[in-house]
């Protein structure tokens, strides 16, 4: 069963010079406990689906769905209350946490604000979440600035989970962080899931992270989606000339393979007031005339995997090599 679905969405920016498409038709649904991988490149348009998935940032259209419910108009009042299901994980933990704030008192700032829970209630959970991501009870009175990355992004986790939700969008979580400590908070937030039974919308750049903890993976070129399928499939038959270029990047430790980077050259299109064609054309090797002029649909080239690309359009397979 689908927790959260998404039909066409789009959000648009007012620049001077039109509008900037910064997720320009994006649809996809995501189960209930599953991990939902985002990757792209910078200025993708990653952040901005999440941010406009949990309005923080309202879509310019198509329509969003929770739990069956469709919550793409709302009003305060309705996406406040939305919050105690849907949350956020942002990608800085220092500049996320406020500095005036002590741990205890950022991660019981989510629960003064609903007002449902006495003050000997809230730190009791305060004090349970701190054990559950992994904050010794001893830093609760300690400020951000004191902390090392790896304790102040837990911090941000145990917010998140601090009104139990069922939905969490985790933007770029690890990215801030060195890889040591990378490997402990993504265990934990596998931990997590399995035992509070969260689904993920999990946001990142690295595709060995995503590979790791992903049960699908969506990738994004320019606000939109260019390949989606499971994880697995993705890494095993990689189809958009994009995903291939993305792949090529991720270091190997294994000085004897000799890896085949693949450079994307040319123009990056322009994502303000986009033409009609494909916005990887001008950097895509199998580039034609009519890349440029038609955008290419969303193809099912396997079951459950899609590719936006003309060279999978007529047959629904293709060999890019």
């Amino acid at each position: 069963m689908s927790l959260v679905r998404v039909e066409n969405l789009k959000k648009y920016f007012k620049v001077s010079g039109g509008w900037l498409h910064a997720v320009d038709g994006v649809t996809f649904s995501l189960d209930e406990g599953k991990t939902l991988g985002v990757v792209g490149e910078s200025g993708c348009g990653k952040s901005t689906l999440g941010r406009t998935i949990v309005h923080l940032l309202e879509s310019t259209g198509g329509e969003i769905f929770f739990d069956e419910q469709n919550i793409t108009d709302l009003n305060n009042k309705a996406i406040k209350e939305l919050r105690k299901d849907m949350q956020i994980i942002f990608q800085d933990p220092f500049s996320s946490l406020n500095p005036k704030m002590t741990v205890s008192q950022c991660i019981a700032e989510p629960l003064r604000c609903f007002k449902t829970m006495s003050n000997d209630m809230i730190m009791q959970k305060v004090a349970e979440l701190m054990d559950m991501v992994g904050i010794a009870r001893r830093l609760a009175n300690s400020y951000p600035h004191e902390l090392d990355g790896g304790r102040r992004q837990r911090i941000g986790i145990a917010r998140a989970l601090s009104l139990d939700p069922k939905f969490i969008v985790c933007d770029e979580p690890v990215s801030a962080l060195d890889v040591s400590i990378q490997a402990q908070i993504l265990n934990l937030m596998q931990d997590l899931q399995e035992s509070l039974g969260l689904t993920y919308m999990f946001i990142t750049h690295d595709l060995s992270v995503v590979k790791h903890i992903s049960d699908h993976i969506l990738v994004m070129y320019l606000g939109e989606m260019v390949e989606m399928c499971e994880a697995k499939e993705l890494f095993s038959n990689t189809c958009h000339p994009y995903t291939k270029a993305l792949l090529s990047a991720i270091p190997v430790p294994d000085i004897d393979y000799a890896s085949e980077r693949i450079l994307l050259r040319g123009e990056i299109s322009s994502p303000v007031n986009p033409g009609p064609g494909c916005r990887f054309a001008p950097r895509c090797d199998y580039a034609t005339p009519a890349c440029f002029e038609k955008h290419p649909a969303f193809t099912e080239v396997t079951p459950g995997h899609f590719v936006s690309c003309h060279l999978y359009e007529k047959s629904g397979a293709a060999t890019v090599s």
